[in-house]
């Protein structure tokens, strides 16, 4: 090979360094489209409830799945929940926030008459559904759901009930449910509402009320502990690791179901909503969300995207005429 053999060679080497160079580079500055690095989860309750406790468990499980590098969960507590939903509404466009939110807030959308509904944000999915759970301490004089009932049919009035939701969140709701079922005029209902499970739980410890309902996962530690007994649950069906029967078991006819999901804000663009969608898919897909799933025992009720959207479009006008009937809705 001559010296101008060897000097071509080294050329096209050198040219196709520089190309490929150039490629590794256009590569490292391609981004996947409507990709986020840093993502915003907003709970719409003080710390410690179930809304808290989700959105906490969720962002944990985008961490480590490497879906997201940079999750941060914020409370904004005010208006019953109905102020994020607003905050929500008014970072309109922006992908990188997720309000963590459910019945609890579709109910007091209807209460408060805010002037945000749930159905103008942007539907992402529902994740996850659990029954209430009627409670009382380990102590208490009450054995058993027919000795609560016997006992606030006599007396209304005397009866305690408290719930770690704000009036029509799902504790409060499930009680003027189950008041209605056994012909008690929700005027006589006498409902304490606390700041979460942790002060709701301290007040009944306290025989500050007499019965309360709350989510299982965040009373899980006391009724484990026998500090807490479960007198029924609210579902469809037993837990096998609660020694208690349902409602429709002890001859009530009364089915409730909690659920928590996901809302962005309205005005995505559209490769951020495909993003979105394509990210609540594979957190709802992954090991680490089954795992937590069973560790917490919640029943997986995923729904995304438009499914999502006509199931909260149903569930807001199926909730506002039951708050209607029992006289909650504007008040």
């Amino acid at each position: 090979m001559d010296e101008y053999d060897r000097m071509a060679g080294t050329h096209a080497m050198s040219r196709r360094a520089v190309l490929a160079a150039g490629l590794v580079l256009a590569l490292a500055g391609c981004r996947e489209p409507g990709r986020q690095d840093t993502m915003r989860i907003m709970v719409p309750t003080p710390p410690g409830g179930g809304f808290d406790h989700t959105a906490r468990t969720l962002a944990a499980v985008i961490e480590e799945i490497g879906a997201v590098s940079d999750m941060a969960v914020f409370n904004l507590a005010g208006s019953t929940g109905t102020a994020a939903l607003a905050r929500l509404v008014y970072e309109r466009g922006s992908a990188d926030l997720l309000l963590q939110m459910g019945l609890g807030l579709v109910a007091n959308t209807h209460v408060d008459s805010a002037a945000d509904s749930v159905t103008e944000a942007t539907a992402l999915a529902r994740l996850i559904e659990v029954p209430e759970v009627l409670l009382v301490p380990a102590d208490s004089e009450y054995a058993t759901i027919d000795d609560v009932v016997r006992a606030w049919r006599a007396s209304p009035g005397t009866m305690r009930v408290g719930g770690g939701s704000t009036p029509a969140g799902p504790d409060h709701l499930v009680i003027m449910l189950l008041a209605e079922e056994l012909g008690i005029a929700p005027a006589d209902v006498v409902y304490r509402s606390y700041d979460g499970g942790g002060p709701m739980q301290a007040a009944l410890m306290s025989r500050a009320v007499d019965f309360a309902a709350a989510g299982p996962s965040e009373q899980r530690a006391a009724i484990d502990s026998g500090q807490l007994r479960v007198l029924a649950l609210t579902g469809p069906e037993p837990d096998p690791g609660i020694d208690a029967p349902t409602l429709t078991q002890a001859g009530i006819d009364l089915e409730f179901m909690n659920w928590r999901g996901l809302l962005a804000p309205p005005g995505l663009a559209d490769d951020d909503l495909a993003w979105l969608l394509a990210l609540v898919e594979r957190v709802h897909a992954s090991p680490e969300w089954e795992e937590r799933l069973t560790r917490n025992r919640w029943t997986d009720a995923y729904l995304a995207g438009e499914e999502f959207a006509a199931f909260l479009a149903a569930e807001d006008e199926r909730t506002g005429r039951t708050l209607e009937r029992i006289g909650l809705a504007g008040t």
